[in-house]
């Protein structure tokens, strides 16, 4: 392992020319041959590219890793592009603005290559609708981590599963003490993208300082965006709740194990308490990746996976990597109003893991009066294997085993009467959606209300990771799924046709990378969950997490 984090720099590489050439007549586009295959029909216009020169950092041949069958899991090969791409069918002429899609693009440092889906740097990827067309571009997003990777040819900061090799024994107590005040920790806002209520948009991480605001039209960084507060704490949840109105976080203490709710308005840096969660149970707070609000409540939960700072010490991984699993501790939902701060319950429920909220809501008596809260969640049956199979490895290998750990809609009901246990079942049999389930989302404007529908990756087995993209249906308790051979899905994102009346009326918007290196911008129409259109990007991207819309005016 020690060489492996020691390069020296490669040669310098020629400038790369764009790959694409433009036919003279509009309706078809050409690709070199060197891409291995062709884009062609349907452009909604005559497609002008641009390719900027290839990063400092040497990344990944497209068959390097991934043996030329599929983009998912190699490095972006280069840190930017934009350009006007082909469609195939018809895209909505009211789909006005720009999805946003964030994740973990860059697996490698010249010819280190990361253990983890979570380590891999930032990659912004943009597909702006207008009229039909689409133009898109992506860019690495320009964190500390990055740059510093970039110009010192090595890890430099504390990754997910990566931590930087010291050089000499002084080297190791001066790292040990940036741990300790939060410098070690990487910036590498690789997980998420928001746009805050008053415009501005931020690309997010789990380390409180891996917060990046970014341009949504060119998708340059802009810069960390500073909370102007005294809070402190060196972590936060990597999905916050953000409304028109307000955002709002969970701020995890493991000095005095608990969780800091907080607020903060547009216009704002500033997040100001709403209350305090105890721990109920364990040696430390259990992990708050996302976390579910209601119309007039905050609901935290307390997960048997607990953040371990001896783990966080520990230079190689261990198979929990910072957390360590604690059933005995008891598992809970706590309930916080959000107007006074108070805890209203805190009610003990089944062991379980979940990355990923999807959205809460009060259930009320016929007197109007709220009796329980109702929470669900992508559930992985308390089984914690899920972490250690996004090895990237594992994701690359094609061995066809069915090896993806079983996952439901599971479906938390919290009493509020006082009685001190939830309840934990599946929403749905697990059937429909092939036992796999996450990187979920739905009309926001049922945030925190009764709603029926859930968009979702799930599995067609066998599979080593989640391969279709799911429509639930909490009413009627079925799925509709799609697929496509090969391919891997981001999340599905919903966005409402404006003036819709029905929960479902718009559309759920997938990145695709598909099987023999290509990728595209998939667009389902949300009812009938039919494919109305593809926009196929030049050349096929890496998986991604998470993303947001962002209207155009």
């Amino acid at each position: 392992m020690a060489s492996m984090l020691s390069f020296s720099p490669p040669p310098l590489m020629k400038p790369m020319v764009s790959p694409i050439l433009l036919s003279p007549s509009v309706g078809s586009i050409h690709l070199d041959k060197k891409l291995g295959h062709s884009v062609i029909t349907h452009v909604a216009t005559e497609p002008r590219v641009t390719v900027p020169v290839i990063p400092p950092i040497e990344t990944a041949r497209p068959d390097s890793t991934s043996k030329g069958k599929i983009s998912a899991w190699t490095s972006v090969r280069q840190e930017r592009w934009a350009g006007e791409l082909a469609v195939e069918g018809k895209i909505p002429v009211w789909l006005d603005g720009t999805y946003l899609r964030n994740g973990p693009g860059l697996w490698n440092i010249d010819q280190h290559h990361f253990r983890h889906l979570f380590d891999g740097y930032a990659t912004l990827v943009r597909a702006s609708f207008k009229n039909g067309r689409v133009s898109a571009g992506h860019r690495q997003v320009e964190s500390d981590a990055y740059k510093a990777a970039r110009k010192n040819r090595r890890l430099s900061y504390r990754e997910f599963s990566e931590t930087p090799k010291p050089k000499n024994i002084i080297s190791f107590v001066g790292e040990l003490a940036n741990l300790f005040t939060g410098s070690s920790l990487t910036d590498n806002a690789n997980t998420g993208v928001i746009q805050l209520g008053d415009g501005r948009v931020l690309c997010l991480t789990e380390t409180t300082k891996g917060s990046i605001q970014i341009d949504p039209n060119t998708l340059d960084t802009i810069g960390r965006f500073q909370y102007s507060d005294n809070l402190g704490g060196f972590i936060h949840s990597a999905h916050p709740i953000v409304t028109d109105s307000e955002f709002l976080t969970l701020l995890p203490d493991l000095v005095r194990p608990g969780y800091i709710v907080a607020r903060m308005e547009p216009g704002s840096n500033e997040r100001k308490i709403v209350g305090r969660v105890n721990c109920r149970g364990g040696p430390a707070p259990g992990w708050v990746h996302s976390f579910p609000v209601t119309e007039n409540y905050v609901i935290v939960p307390e997960m048997p996976l607990r953040y371990c700072v001896r783990n966080l010490l520990q230079a190689e991984p261990t198979p929990l990597y910072k957390f360590e699993w604690h059933p005995e501790s008891g598992s809970y939902m706590h309930v916080m109003c959000k107007a006074s701060g108070k805890v209203v319950a805190s009610v003990e429920v089944p062991p379980f893991v979940t990355f990923h909220f999807i959205n809460a809501y009060e259930e009320k008596d016929k007197q109007g009066r709220v009796t329980a809260i109702i929470a669900d969640c992508c559930e992985h049956n308390g089984d914690t294997s899920i972490l250690d199979l996004l090895r990237l490895n594992n994701l690359r290998s094609s061995t066809g085993l069915d090896v993806l750990p079983d996952a439901r809609v599971g479906r938390f009901r919290i009493p509020l009467d006082g009685y001190p246990i939830g309840d934990l079942d599946a929403a749905l049999d697990p059937e429909e959606h092939g036992r796999g389930m996450d990187m979920c989302s739905i009309n926001p404007a049922y945030l925190g209300k009764k709603y029926r529908y859930a968009y979702a990756c799930g599995a067609r087995r066998p599979c080593n990771f989640p391969n279709t993209l799911t429509k639930i249906d909490l009413v009627t308790k079925r799925a509709k799924n799609w697929h496509e051979d090969g391919a891997v899905p981001s999340e599905p994102f919903f966005v409402a046709r404006p003036g819709a009346m029905k929960e479902d009326d718009g559309v759920v918007i997938s990145i695709v990378s598909a099987k023999h290196g290509g990728g595209y911008a998939l667009v389902l129409d949300a009812s009938s969950f039919k494919e109305i259109a593809r926009a196929k990007f030049p050349y096929g991207l890496p998986y991604g997490l998470h993303g947001c819309w962002v209207p155009r005016n």
